[in-house]
C-alpha cells in the first residue's frame, strides 16, 4: 500500500506542478476515490484563486497570455472528457456487475480504456501547461517555482498528517482486537 501511495503521491504532486504553473487536471478516476489526498474535491476555490494570484503575478506578454489561455482551455476541456469517461464508465461498469455471470475480462478492459483516455488527456494538459511554463523568462520561472514549492509544502504537510493519523488508526486497531480478546472468557 505504501509503495502504490508513493507512486500515487508522485504522480499527484507531478500533476499539480504542471497546474499551477504548470497541470490541474482533475481526472475523478474510478480506481483512486478521492484523488491525491482529496484536493480535488476541497479546496477547489482556493485553487482557482491561487492561479489567478500567480497568474497577476506574472506580468504577461500578449504571447504569453495566449499560452496561458490555451493551458487553461486545455485543461478545462481535459477535465470534462475526463469526467465524462467516467459517467461512461461508471455506465459501463453498472451493466456488467448486474450479468449473472461477470466479465470480469470486460470489466478490466472498459478499465483500462478509460485509464488510457485519460492519460492522453494528462498529457494533453502537461503539454499546454509547459509550452506556456517554457514561454517565460527566468524571473517568471522562478515566481511559479516559488508558488509550486510553497504547494508542496503544504501537500507534505497533508501527507505527514495523514500518515500519522493512519499510524494511530493502525496502532489503536492493534490494541484493541488483544483488549477485546483478554475480556472474552
Amino acid at each position: 500500500m505504501y509503495k502504490g501511495t508513493s507512486r500515487f503521491l508522485a504522480v499527484a504532486a507531478t500533476s499539480l506542478a504542471l497546474s499551477i504553473g504548470v497541470a490541474h487536471a482533475q481526472t475523478p478516476a474510478p480506481q483512486h476515490g478521492p484523488v491525491a489526498g482529496g484536493w480535488h474535491h476541497r479546496g477547489h476555490g482556493g485553487f482557482r484563486k491561487q492561479l489567478e494570484q500567480l497568474h497577476a503575478k506574472l506580468n504577461l506578454n500578449a504571447d504569453q497570455e495566449k499560452q496561458w489561455q490555451a493551458a487553461l482551455t486545455t485543461m478545462k476541456q481535459s477535465r470534462e472528457a475526463a469526467r465524462a469517461n467516467h459517467r461512461q464508465f461508471k455506465a459501463q461498469f453498472d451493466a456488467l456487475k448486474n450479468q449473472p455471470i461477470l466479465d470480469l475480462n470486460a470489466m478490466h478492459a472498459a478499465r483500462q480504456h478509460v485509464e488510457q483516455q485519460n492519460a492522453q488527456l494528462r498529457e494533453q494538459t502537461a503539454g499546454a501547461w509547459l509550452a506556456f511554463y517554457n514561454g517565460l523568462n527566468d524571473q517568471q520561472k522562478t515566481t511559479v517555482s516559488n508558488a509550486l514549492k510553497a504547494r508542496f509544502a503544504k501537500m507534505e504537510q497533508r501527507h505527514e498528517k495523514m500518515r500519522e493519523r493512519w499510524q494511530q488508526h493502525h496502532r489503536g486497531a492493534a490494541s484493541t482486537p488483544a483488549s477485546a480478546s483478554a475480556v472474552k472468557p
